[in-house]
């Protein structure tokens, strides 16, 4: 029985998991997004997020840390250099699992885990403003500089545009009554 046992062992040794969990969460780091299996990416969660939280304060002592647990120079000073100053006001949750089906060999559940604040496609999507209603106005509404105002304007430019419809013709019943 696994009573009270967090860590999830993954069928691999200690020293197997431990070099597993370092590369998974260097290309994670380097890639922003990597493709593995619903289970490994939770056991990667546990494993990344900690070392995102050391990045954002920059000390040689964190750096070590950080080091310790990656083994690969060029991951640590992406680490530090791009997502601990991205994620600097972020107080958690820096990876997103989303599921992607299963995979065809084995029929294991695939995902993509991802970090957060990296995703190209969510921010640079703008998010629709709320549309001004227009106020009507006078006629002879200007500016302080002399210019008409932009709704009259659009307002004369929206006239002169359409034409005016002819008067209805009256019906022989329009005319009994």
């Amino acid at each position: 029985m696994r009573h009270g046992k967090k860590l999830n062992h993954l069928g691999r040794t200690n020293s197997h998991r431990k070099a597993m969990m370092a590369n998974m969460a260097c290309s994670l780091i380097m890639h922003k997004r990597i493709n593995t299996t619903v289970a490994k990416a939770k056991a990667l969660r546990t494993y990344v997020e900690p070392l995102i939280t050391k990045s954002k304060n920059d000390t040689t002592h964190s750096r070590r840390t950080v080091f310790a647990y990656l083994k690969q120079k060029e991951a640590v000073a992406a680490l530090f250099r791009e997502v601990g100053v991205k994620v600097a006001t972020r107080a958690g949750g820096y990876t997103r699992i989303l599921k992607t089906g299963t995979r065809l060999g084995d029929n294991a559940e695939m995902c993509m885990i991802e970090l957060v604040d990296f995703n190209e496609f969510i921010q640079d999507t703008p998010k629709a403003a709320p549309v001004k209603k227009a106020t009507r106005r006078s006629r002879g509404a200007k500016k302080e500089d002399g210019t008409a105002d932009a709704a009259t304007s659009s307002d004369d430019t929206a006239s002169e545009e359409k034409p005016k419809r002819a008067p209805r013709a009256k019906k022989k019943d329009d005319n009994k009554e």
